[in-house]
């Protein structure tokens, strides 16, 4: 099945952008090879960018508290292990405490590297990195494999407090609610969404042997769904099969 998944709201994209960046950093880091570890190291810059934001940091703090409240008003109830609940109020605050240490933004302490910056600076510019303008970072790439992967260990450790974070408030998101089978009848779903709830995050998963491609739009009242088919022309045509899928809400 493929999962597809897409956000309520501009915090939700955000946090979904930077799980992408860190799990691509987490499979280019152990990798060998110089281009892998060029392409380690631009993700890095774009973690830095997508974290930038002002009110990022804050908003993060922010749902980790909520989450321990949610989950500490839980205490006393027969249907609830407490044994399970301990295990993720520490978890919430732990990553609550690490994170709050840190001073200023996400990845703020790579600012201060002088040799990072000046790769940042070329890398927004095509084949700004080549050897003729970054010579010590052509000699960089020529190190061994284990010494450039120390660097990007080391580097990248700095923004491992927000990786954590968002790792976990992105499963408890996705672990609240459950997923139900549906029909988009010629190819089109809607559905209204109930009120008094404010939804986060819509997934989505389908058979890829059916070869379709969801669009998705929604707003707080409703939900719109049509599939697309890739066809030779490469283009997006609609399609008009009735299509089965999973489809999760969750709040």
């Amino acid at each position: 099945m493929i999962l597809y998944e897409y956000p309520f709201n501009e915090r939700i994209r955000t946090y979904l952008r930077l799980e992408h960046l860190f799990r691509r950093l987490g499979e280019l880091v152990p990798a060998e090879s110089p281009l892998m570890h060029h392409y380690a190291l631009i993700t890095i810059f774009e973690i830095m960018d997508v974290a930038a934001r002002a009110d990022l940091k804050a908003d993060v703090l922010r749902d980790l508290d909520k989450h321990k409240n949610l989950f500490n008003s839980y205490r006393g109830n027969p249907e609830i292990a407490e044994a399970v609940l301990d295990q993720v109020v520490h978890k919430l605050e732990a990553n609550f405490s690490t994170l709050n240490t840190l001073a200023g933004k996400a990845g703020q302490a790579l600012t201060e590297n002088e040799w990072l910056m000046s790769i940042r600076s070329r890398a927004s510019i095509p084949g700004g990195t080549c050897e003729f303008d970054l010579p010590a970072y052509h000699a960089w790439q020529y190190r061994r494999p284990a010494e450039r992967r120390a660097d990007l260990e080391r580097w990248s450790s700095t923004l491992a407090p927000l990786a954590e974070s968002i790792y976990l408030l992105l499963k408890l998101l996705r672990d609240a609610d459950v997923p139900y089978k549906v029909i988009a009848v010629k190819g089109q779903f809607q559905q209204p969404l109930p009120s008094g709830r404010s939804f986060q995050l819509l997934r989505l998963r389908i058979d890829p042997r059916l070869g379709l491609i969801p669009e998705i739009s929604l707003n707080r009242l409703m939900v719109s769904i049509r599939f697309m088919k890739h066809e030779a022309d490469d283009r997006l045509h609609q399609s008009t099969a009735d299509t089965s899928f999973e489809l999760t809400l969750c709040a």
